[in-house]
């Protein structure tokens, strides 16, 4: 099972459209998962969502963790062949997908995260549970640095995990690259 989490201002179609661009992903379970704080985009006028705000940030938090634990396990009742666990995200998304893999009851092979930083607050401990991980960041994106980067990605070495960092030429964006790292990180669970 693949469980996608979209950017802020998005909605779950835009995460399960990158998740099916993914060469390969028709081989995976694919669970695209909508942020709970919905809103008007006030240039479309369409429904999209945020994973949280400053408000109740941690009561924000605390919703989203239960709602994705009972989105996987509905999803694995109706379908027992997902062994596999992995988790993606892009931009506000990725910061959800490694929440939810630290505090999933089920194992997780591993996150899959372009455009977004691994949450501060997660320590050391919960984060040694991702024993697997892609970074991917655009070499021109202004909202995750190179400096920021840098640093998740020793973070996650620090604990253990295993990690690809992909830098491609581009900005903030779900790229053909990361498109390719993804494939070949999905081959790899397999």
């Amino acid at each position: 099972m693949l469980v996608g989490f979209h950017g802020y201002g998005e909605d779950a179609a835009a995460q399960l459209d990158r998740m099916r661009a993914i060469p390969g992903a028709e081989r995976w379970l694919l669970v695209s998962i909508q942020g709970l704080h919905r809103f008007y985009d006030r240039r479309s006028n369409a429904v999209v969502a945020s994973w949280m705000t400053r408000q109740d940030r941690e009561l924000a938090i605390a919703d989203n963790l239960a709602f994705v634990a009972a989105v996987i396990d509905e999803a694995a009742r109706e379908w027992s062949s997902c062994e596999r666990l992995v988790f993606t995200g892009f931009s506000q998304g990725v910061a959800m997908a490694f929440r939810a893999a630290v505090s999933s009851p089920r194992r997780v092979d591993g996150v899959i995260a372009a455009g977004g930083d691994v949450p501060p607050e997660i320590a050391p401990d919960a984060l040694q549970r991702v024993t697997s991980a892609v970074l991917c960041r655009g070499a021109h994106d202004a909202y995750y640095t190179a400096e920021k980067f840098a640093d998740d990605a020793r973070r996650l070495r620090n604990v253990g995990t295993v990690v690809r960092a992909v830098e491609f030429d581009g900005g903030h964006e779900w790229s053909a690259d990361v498109m390719q790292a993804a494939s070949e990180f999905l081959q790899e669970q397999r």
